[in-house]
């Protein structure tokens, strides 16, 4: 039809229709937790298990072990994150609002983003994969997504300035592979990460509505 058409469905043509399905069921679920994440939503953890479930299968099938391990990176800190988010004080307030990370933070962050790298870089050799170029863009990635994930699963204000950045790495990486559903899908994060920022900033130290 033209290039558009040919760049997001000529790569599932030979494609298995079950991969198909779950990839897409997967775009939901992932548009939908960042959705919730914006709103500052508890549903964020369950729809993103989902999203992230799904999505550390079809990478494990592909043998993109970095990508795959991201995304199971994703589904823990979403266990962890649902929990955190859900505590509450005596009073029966919410123990965790959004705030901006300190020193500590900041270095814990930062310990997560090599630890991430190294472990996701003896994924691919204990499996015997070859690491391409753009397999070193994973690695980089996957410590940025997973110390946004840590941030978010604990309201820090800064986890989406990571999302942003890990993002706009993830979006033409993906189109080079030609991943066109998930490449459209991190651009529409970029997006709502963008709008996240701006959300949670304005509700900086502030407890959500609670019922």
């Amino acid at each position: 039809m033209n290039p558009i058409f040919d760049f997001f469905l000529g790569p599932y043509e030979d494609r298995e229709l079950s991969l198909i399905i779950l990839e897409a069921t997967a775009f939901f679920f992932g548009i939908a937790s960042v959705v919730y994440a914006k709103r500052e939503d508890i549903l964020v953890y369950p729809t993103g298990l989902v999203a992230t479930v799904i999505t550390t299968y079809i990478f494990l099938v592909d043998r993109l072990y970095g990508d795959m391990m991201m995304n199971f990176y994703y589904s823990i800190m979403s266990i962890y994150g649902w929990w955190n988010w859900t505590r509450r004080s005596e009073d029966r307030r919410l123990v965790v609002n959004i705030t901006r990370t300190n020193t500590k933070e900041k270095w814990i962050g930062f310990g997560f983003f090599l630890l991430t790298m190294l472990v996701t870089y003896g994924v691919y050799r204990m499996f015997g994969a070859e690491i391409e170029p753009t397999n070193y863009v994973d690695i980089f990635t996957s410590g940025i997504f997973f110390t946004a994930m840590w941030y978010m699963a604990n309201k820090k204000l800064e986890n989406w300035t990571l999302w942003i950045l890990g993002d706009l790495i993830t979006v033409p990486l993906y189109a080079y592979r030609g991943w066109g559903m998930f490449s459209l899908q991190y651009l529409i994060f970029t997006v709502l990460a963008i709008q996240g920022y701006l959300a949670w900033k304005k509700n900086l130290g502030k407890s959500p509505q609670t019922s």
